[in-house]
Order: structure tokens, then sequence, then C-alpha cells
């Protein structure tokens, strides 16, 4: 597992927060708290993934008031629509007492580990590091949930590991392999998981490069 804690009973807990991205005034970056969620849940669904688990509850703490819960429970189950499975249950709280100056939330997922299966693969890289605006401009090269999803449920991907702040390099030296990638910048940020790394059989990498497009390439 990447950052996943195993709970008992085969539960996996994964989560994800945001601080001064939003829509308050005094926010770094300005941006539909919609938004915001739903780049929150992305991370945190990888997670799930990358622990070979699907997430059953979700748990949201909203630091940013009463007019922001809505949109932001819109923007998780807008990540649930993308790839065509119904949203799980979602409870959480908001703090109304006191009025932060910041937009501020967290995300937790707590799923359902599946069966594992040992299967031979190699690591690909898909989707193009972003952080921060970056993201929003570049969203068409960003690693797509919906092929993701639709990828592992074909079984041509077999395992899933996000990228976070210490890029694709930093993650490769986790997974104990050499990083190198014709062109890729592998030590910038993938900010909010805009790069996934995906463990597919070699014997389906031509139909992987037709499935997932441009940002995509194996791992030397």
């Amino acid at each position: 597992m990447r950052n996943a804690i195993l709970l008992p009973n085969g539960l996996v807990l994964t989560t994800d927060n945001s601080a001064a991205i939003g829509e308050k005034e005094k926010d770094v970056v300005h941006i539909a708290d919609e938004v915001v969620a739903y780049f929150a849940a992305r991370v945190t669904i990888l997670e799930q993934w990358a622990a070979k688990a699907f997430p059953q509850t979700i748990i949201v703490h909203n630091f940013s008031g009463n007019e922001s819960w809505s949109k932001y429970i819109k923007g998780i189950k807008q990540l649930f629509d993308e790839i065509a499975e119904e949203c799980p249950i979602i409870t959480g709280s908001s703090e109304t007492n006191m009025e932060t100056l910041q937009s501020a939330m967290a995300l937790s997922m707590i799923g359902e580990k599946q069966l594992e299966k040992f299967h031979d693969f190699q690591w690909y890289a898909y989707g193009k590091p972003c952080v921060g605006e970056e993201v929003i401009k570049e969203i068409q090269a960003i690693a797509d949930l919906k092929k993701i999803w639709e990828a592992m449920k074909s079984g041509m991907v077999h395992a899933v590991w996000p990228v976070g702040s210490t890029g694709i390099a930093g993650e490769c030296n986790r997974l104990g392999i050499e990083g190198y990638l014709d062109g890729w910048n592998l030590n910038i940020s993938a900010g909010p998981a805009t790069t996934v790394l995906l463990g597919i059989s070699p014997t389906r990498e031509q139909e992987a490069k037709l499935h997932f497009g441009k940002h995509f390439q194996a791992i030397k």
C-alpha cells in the first residue's frame, strides 16, 4: 500500500486535505469549491485503488462554512459520475462556530479490500505532472480516472500508484524501481495525483497505449 491504513476486517482508510484553495477572498488559489472536493476525492480514491480497495463510506471535514458543504458534496459525486459508479454514503461535519479567512477541507474514505491476485507487470506513467492552477489549465493532459477504472475492471491494469509532491522520481524510489522516462520531468510535483503509475502486463502495452493516449509511457 502507498499511504493507506489497513484497518481490522479488511477495511482500508485513505485521506487527503486542502487548504487556502477555494472561493474565499484570502485563498492562495481561487477555484470553485466543487473542483477542490473533486480533486481531494480523486487523490483519496486513487489511494484506495493502490491498496486494492474500493470506498464504501466517505467522511468530509469542512472548515469553509455552511455554504461550502453542498458544493463539496457535488464535487465528490462528480467523480463517481465520471467513473459511472454509485457514490458511497457521505457523512461528516462543518465548522460553523468560527468563520475562517481561508478555505480548508479534508476528505477520508473507508473502503473494502479486494482479494489480491499475483500478476507479472511493468510500471507505466500516465498523465502530465501538474500542480496549482496548472491542474485546471492542463486538464486534458492529466490522468483520466474513468480510463484507469475501465482498465482496472477489464484486467488491463493490475496495480495503481498515484504520484504526489515528490514527483515520479520519488514514487519510483518508494517502489524500488529505476525511474527514467524520455522527455518527462521526473522531479516536479504531480499535485493532486495528476500522474498515476500503472502496473500493466507488457503483452498489453500496445492496447494500453491506444486506451490511455498521448501522456503514457513505460518506465525504464
